[in-house]
Order: structure tokens, then sequence, then C-alpha cells
């Protein structure tokens, strides 16, 4: 009888301990500036004297291997229960940066087949007319698969019920496209739906147009999800984005301006129909222009490194928009003495040290 009384106290209060919920929704600098830390330092400790000195709050427990395209991520577990992953940005191979260019636009639901018997089914939003990236729908391929089987491991062998998400760069596009994919694999059962996700998307490029960016800021909405960035960073204003007639909402009046202009008196019929058709003309011409660079001939490049990779369909449009909550760290003067904008580093604005900066710069409870 005490034994069982015991035992019955003990997963009373193991309950108790894990049904706790530790994160919070809104931006947290000290939870941000570790993240970041660990993503650049393999440590959660971002001075880098302490970091020498003293013991790390995270548990190394997975490292994925690298893809074809260089793509990696790592599983942490905090002291507090909570697990951290980490997902690897652009790396010095060429593999790695042509993920980067092959920005052609995909449907945001589908089917990719990576190899002949690799088939990677999707969703990452639910508009039809939503589109992301395709190099970084690639990389998402890459390791969406095995941070799903490991989130159900911890959740079944640990209990774990909340992780917080971190990457910088070309890991924060990833990041995006991951949370996405990892909502729509809980709408389908195939991940606990009562998971606590909390997501920073740090100096990330823009994934997807402006329909997929609405789909991903209202499945983070109330604070679960940041973009952080520096304004003078030039890595979140990619990949180039070109807005065409065709992108906006089919209420717009600029997709019936054609309709309106023929009511219109004969002179400001010919002067209506010369200015649309100019203007129209000429972002179609830049759209064609970039997706035969960055579509057909780029994943000519990419197939290199996945020679059975099957070229997918391709969206209409190169509308790439910002997404996500952001978090805009303002230089000041002081930051361009240190980090002067007329340099040789083309990603001094894009370092630890400039983010870190601005961090403390505009949260002054982060300096020491």
């Amino acid at each position: 009888m005490k034994k069982t009384v015991f035992l019955f106290c003990m997963c009373f209060s193991a309950q108790i301990h894990f049904g706790q919920t530790k994160l919070k929704p809104g931006f947290d600098p000290h939870e941000y500036v570790q993240l970041l830390s660990l993503t650049f330092f393999k440590s959660g400790e971002p001075d880098s004297n302490k970091r020498k000195t003293e013991k790390g709050t995270h548990t190394f427990l997975y490292q994925s291997p690298e893809s074809e395209l260089f793509n990696q991520w790592k599983l942490y577990l905090r002291t507090d229960h909570i697990a951290v992953i980490d997902i690897r940005g652009t790396v010095q191979k060429t593999p790695s940066w042509l993920e980067n260019f092959y920005s052609a636009p995909v449907p945001a639901t589908g089917v990719l087949q990576i190899k002949k018997d690799s088939i990677f089914q999707y969703q990452l939003a639910k508009n039809p007319e939503a589109y992301v990236h395709a190099g970084w729908l690639i990389g998402l391929a890459a390791i969406g698969p095995s941070v799903l089987e490991k989130m159900n491991m911890l959740y079944d062998q640990k209990g774990v019920h909340e992780f917080l998400m971190i990457g910088h760069s070309q890991g924060g596009a990833l990041l995006y496209l991951l949370r996405s994919y990892l909502h729509y694999q809980q709408e389908q059962g195939r991940l606990p739906k009562d998971l606590k996700l909390k997501t920073y998307c740090s100096a990330a490029p823009k994934p997807g147009n402006l329909y997929y960016a609405y789909d991903f800021e209202h499945i983070t909405q109330g604070g679960w999800s940041h973009t952080v960035v520096n304004p003078v960073d030039w890595v979140p204003e990619t990949p180039i984005s070109i807005q065409t007639n065709s992108d906006f909402n089919p209420i717009s009046p600029v997709t019936f301006v054609r309709s309106v202009i023929k009511r219109q008196p004969l002179l400001i019929r010919i002067a209506g129909k010369w200015i649309v058709r100019k203007l129209d003309r000429s972002t179609r011409k830049s759209y064609k222009t970039f997706k035969k660079y960055f579509g057909k001939r780029m994943f000519r490049q990419i197939q290199k490194s996945l020679p059975e990779l099957k070229q997918p369909q391709y969206s209409k449009g190169m509308n790439y928009m910002r997404t996500g909550l952001p978090i805009v760290l303002m230089p000041d003067d002081k930051y361009y003495q240190q980090f002067p904008l007329k340099s040789a580093n083309l990603f001094q604005h894009h370092s630890f040290e400039s983010y870190y900066y601005l961090l403390q710069l505009n949260f002054p409870e982060l300096e020491p």
C-alpha cells in the first residue's frame, strides 16, 4: 500500500512538473541571445570569457547528418526540460550557396521528389496561392522528417512538451518553413497538438509570398514567433522581389483596371491603356528573366548535388515578402563607428558581434 501511494505521488508530481508551462509568448532578449550564442558557439553563454569557465544550461542530444546541400540541425535539452532546435545557416560550400540562389517560387503545398525512392510531401499553408522559395524547400525536405521524428521521441520518452527554435540567416529561412510544416503535421495528427513551439528567425531572408506570410503570421500569432533584424543587414532583403498585376488580390482594382479604363472617354482610354501596358510589360519581363536564371538554370546546378531531383512545377510570381513579427535592432552612431557601412566585409552587419551589440543597445537590461 505504501509503495502504491509513493508511486502515485511520484507520477503526480512528475505530471505537475512536466505540465507546467515555462515558455511565454513575446520577445525575450535573454532568451534570444542565448539561442543566438548557441547557434554560433554551441553554447548558450554569449560572453566569450564565461563560455570558457562556466558550464552551460544546454545538453547536446543530437546532430543530423549533412544533406547534399549541407543542411544540418542540432537538438539540445535545457535544464528546465525545454528542448532547443538549432538550424544551421549557409556554409562556405557551393551547394549551400546554390540553395539560396535557387529562388524560383513553388507551391506551398505539394510533393517534391528528392530521389527516385525519396518523396517529400508537404503542406506549408492553406491558401493555394501561397508559394515559397524552391531552394529552401529542398532544405526543409532534408531536415523536416528527422526533426519530426526527434520531437515525437522526446515527447514520448521524456515528456518534453515545449520547444524553442532558432535559425540565423539561411537557418532562419528554413525555420519559417519548418514551423509551418510542423503546424500542419500537428493538424494531420503526426505530431502532438499540445506542444508549445516558439521560434526566433534571426537575420532571415524572405521565405515566400504575401499569402504564405499571412498564413505563417496567423499560425504563430500571439507572440510565438519573432523575426529579429539589423536594418543595415542586406541578407533579410533577399531574395529579389518582383510584384506584377497578377500578385494582387482578385478583388483589387489593379486586377480589373482595364475594364475600368474601357468605360472612360476616348483620350483617357488611349492614355490609360498605354500606361497599363507599359507598366505591366516591364514587370512581366523582369519576372521572366529572373525565373529563367534563378529557376531552370539554377535547377541544373542544384542537380549536380542531387542528380535524381525532379524539377518542381513553378508558381506564377516572385513577390517575396518579409514574414513574421519584426524585432528591429536599430543602430546608433557608435554602431557605425564599430561596424562602418563602407567595408570590404559584406557580412559584418550579419555577424554575431553586430547583432549582439545591437541587442544590448536596444535592450539595456542585457548589458553586463
